[in-house]
């Protein structure tokens, strides 16, 4: 079978082509356009290839029974759960300013889209591609409207079974369809990554691209499933992980963002094709060490 393919903008993910690397904002702007620049600025310095946010709409999305349960925020105030998802959120002047950035800067961005409003929404910007969080999975109307747009789209896997990602998969077989293996703990144990499904993934469904989307805390497993054979990665990114809000316990400050991407880029050079070879470089130490040549080896 041909090895998948699938492009977002102009870059092709899949195997043999250079990891895609995507920066997770998400919601670690704290609601401050300031603070996503300096992330967008933070993905572009180190080689990512886009930079991710989240769109909800609150109302949609919160459970009715947590609407009026007061928590801390990242501002130092307490607030009801609704008024905080609505705080947090960005709307069209953000968003505007956002899409005016990253193309000033020459930058890919998109978003995880939460209900179908929010892909309504999302697109009047013309995004590349799209993602499905983990938690929508199961959700049948969000898949078929996500796919609906012709858009690559990103299916994450976390909190799901094999029967659940089957079944999400069979919605979305006839898009332009990545799937990026991922366990939804933030930040993950080590013991709980089980990257081997990255294997598991591409067995199973080898006419998609699989990735992986990791919320642990370090760079190494991230590394290693390079070396497992994903084709993209994500990462949540942070200005400071001691900054107040959800998720940025489980994400990268931008020094580690710098040491990420410049080590996919040397490990995706390392893995190779596993073709064996005689490379040019070792013919010296050949003629040098070697005694003894089969009938069937060119000697130097």
């Amino acid at each position: 079978m041909k090895s998948p393919m699938v492009t977002i903008g102009n870059k092709p993910v899949g195997d043999g082509f250079s990891v895609y690397v995507i920066a997770e904002i998400g919601i670690n702007h704290n609601g401050s356009i300031a603070v996503a620049k300096k992330l967008i600025d933070a993905a572009l310095l180190a080689g990512c290839d886009a930079v991710k946010f989240q769109k909800r709409t609150p109302e949609l999305c919160t459970p009715a029974d947590q609407w009026n349960i007061e928590r801390d925020t990242p501002w130092g105030v307490r607030m009801t759960y609704i008024d905080y998802r609505r705080r947090i959120e960005f709307g069209k002047p953000q968003y505007d300013e956002i899409a005016q950035y990253c193309a000033h800067r020459g930058i890919s961005w998109f978003s995880s889209c939460w209900d179908e409003e929010s892909i309504d929404f999302m697109e009047q910007y013309d995004l590349p591609a799209y993602k499905v969080p983990s938690a929508s999975l199961t959700d049948r109307a969000l898949l078929k409207k996500t796919a609906s747009t012709g858009k690559p789209v990103i299916l994450s896997t976390g909190m799901s079974t094999m029967t659940e990602i089957s079944r999400g998969v069979d919605i979305l077989k006839d898009a332009k369809l990545l799937i990026a293996h991922s366990t939804s703990t933030y930040p993950c144990p080590l013991e709980e990554l089980n990257l081997r499904m990255i294997g598991t993934l591409k067995n199973r469904f080898p006419e998609f691209p699989i990735g992986y989307s990791g919320h642990e805390v370090g760079l190494a497993t991230t590394w290693a499933a390079i070396a497992l054979g994903a084709t993209f990665i994500e990462r949540h990114i942070t200005i400071d992980r001691a900054m107040p809000g959800s998720d940025h316990a489980a994400s990268i400050e931008v020094s580690g963002l710098l040491r990420l991407v410049g080590n996919i880029r040397d490990i995706e050079k390392a893995v190779g094709d596993g073709r064996k070879r005689v490379y040019e470089s070792e013919r010296p130490a050949m003629k040098k060490l070697r005694r003894v040549y089969l009938e069937d080896t060119q000697k130097v």
